[in-house]
């Protein structure tokens, strides 16, 4: 495997040099896309908040500052995204808003009916199964609890599709992929997005 593609795999599960190095872009390459994302929300006032794949930890951030009356756990199976993400924390850390820990999204170790909002911002494309990862997300979270997806890639455009086939295990779902694996999980309720100039797509589902 090239160094180039070595470089990307790491978007996956950074580790190692290789791994620092992809993270350090992670936070100022899809703030832009998160923000479009977090857009969409609708006018909630979540108590508790679950990001999902929580990369460098600037989402996290962002939902604390939008949310300040929320507390906001953050996952990741990286440990070194969630050495990361602690740091760039280390205020909300220390004083109790911010959690964060390493797990998988397969076997996510939430109470059932606990949360008020989860997030995935570019981390669905490694899941182990949607359909399995989202029926986690919809035990963890309350009734009427919302679930907010964002992709750069729309399943569809050259793009996400040449990483496709750089980065292993990699998946760009389409929205209507992505919508029918949260039916089928226990989402009722379900609005896709897209972005009128580019393939970025934001899936919102009710529980």
């Amino acid at each position: 495997m090239g160094l180039l593609r070595r470089y990307f795999n790491q978007t996956r599960k950074p580790e190692g040099r290789l791994g620092g190095l992809m993270i350090c872009g992670m936070n100022s390459g899809h703030a832009r896309l998160a923000d479009w994302g977090m857009g969409h929300l609708p006018g909630i006032t979540p108590q508790e908040i679950m990001e999902l794949g929580c990369g460098a930890g600037r989402n996290a951030g962002e939902l604390l500052k939008r949310f300040p009356g929320a507390r906001v756990t953050a996952i990741d199976y990286s440990p070194l995204s969630v050495k990361k993400t602690k740091e760039y924390n280390k205020a909300m850390t220390a004083c109790g808003r911010c959690r964060v820990q390493q797990c998988d999204v397969s076997d996510l170790p939430f109470e059932a009916g606990s949360l008020d909002l989860a997030t995935a911002f570019e981390t669905i494309y490694f899941w182990p199964g949607l359909e399995r990862c989202f029926a986690q997300v919809a035990k963890a979270l309350k009734q009427g609890g919302y679930f907010l997806i964002c992709n750069e890639s729309d399943g569809m455009d050259a793009t996400g599709r040449k990483f496709e086939q750089i980065i292993d295990g990699m998946i760009c779902y389409t929205p209507e992929q992505i919508e029918a694996a949260l039916n089928k999980a226990g989402f009722s309720e379900v609005t896709k997005e897209h972005h009128p100039n580019k393939p970025w797509i934001t899936v919102l589902a009710r529980k």
